[in-house]
């Protein structure tokens, strides 16, 4: 038997749930309720592509030509996206977490991030995996080990399927009053009102033709402070909710549509 290429996986269960977190990156492979999958992952013995299910940190989406001022500091990030010339989704994708507890319904995992060229900072990051019968959470925290500030940002990368085909047939809800225009990298260049263009998803609507790599901003929450995105069945008979609590203030849509053949919606909620 082939050896699994992501480390130790680690299984939750809640009633019908059941949920597969693995030591590499403290990445989701997998998630369901019964026979019905809930994220689009991946299996035991493959290689992570695509960053299903893997968690960003310290930053969640791309920094140009890998260059940032901090602190009247000019710092230079590795280019991990060589063909958009981007550091792309931070610096601990690929690092095996330390698992610090493990229970039939949770999961702790702890990575150190060491100081390095371009991230002279030293944090210590956490993240929670727990299942219970409103669903998994996910909690990630991070602490600054150094004396002086450090910038931060996390976000996650699950591929959402609500059990069709096609992406196309999914129907969408994201509680967003501003899109962010992109360029052809791929980074943010303008906030954009969502009122009037095919960026207003405040009501379901079906995805259909769009293609999104967008990111979304001015998200509004539900009492509990909770932004709720969701990708539902056409018949409506059941979807998938993603919500977003504190400290999550903007969600990147991503349908898929450079990726092989499947119902995907890969969604980062991400703190800037």
């Amino acid at each position: 038997m082939q050896e699994s290429r992501t480390g130790r996986q680690l299984t939750l269960s809640c009633g019908a749930q059941r949920a597969v977190v693995v030591e590499l990156g403290a990445a989701l492979r997998s998630y369901s309720v019964g026979e019905r999958a809930v994220v689009y992952g991946f299996a035991a013995q493959d290689r992570i592509i695509a960053g299903r299910g893997q968690i960003l940190v310290p930053w969640p989406n791309r920094i140009r030509d890998g260059r940032y001022r901090w602190d009247a500091q000019d710092l230079q990030l590795p280019l991990t996206e060589p063909a958009g010339g981007n550091a792309i989704h931070g610096l601990l994708r690929w690092t095996s977490w330390q698992v610090v507890e493990a229970s039939n319904s949770r999961v702790v995992l702890d990575a150190s991030l060491w100081p390095q060229p371009g991230y002279p900072f030293h944090l210590h990051v956490r993240a929670q995996y727990a299942l219970g019968e409103g669903g998994l959470e996910v909690t990630v925290t991070a602490r600054n080990l150094d004396e002086s500030a450090a910038p931060y940002g996390f976000g996650q990368h699950p591929y959402v399927t609500a059990g069709t085909t096609v992406v196309d047939q999914s129907v969408l809800t994201v509680p967003a009053r501003t899109w962010l225009r992109t360029d052809e990298r791929g980074l943010p260049v303008a906030a954009e009102p969502v009122a009037g263009t095919p960026y207003d998803l405040r009501t379901p609507q079906a995805v259909g033709a769009r293609q999104l790599d967008t990111p979304f901003a001015d998200l509004d929450r539900d009492t509990d402070g909770r932004a709720v995105v969701r990708l539902a069945h056409p018949s409506g008979s059941f979807g998938t909710d993603v919500w977003l609590g504190e400290g999550a203030d903007y969600v990147q849509l991503y349908t898929g549509d450079t990726l092989p053949p499947g119902s995907a919606v890969a969604r980062s909620p991400s703190n800037r």
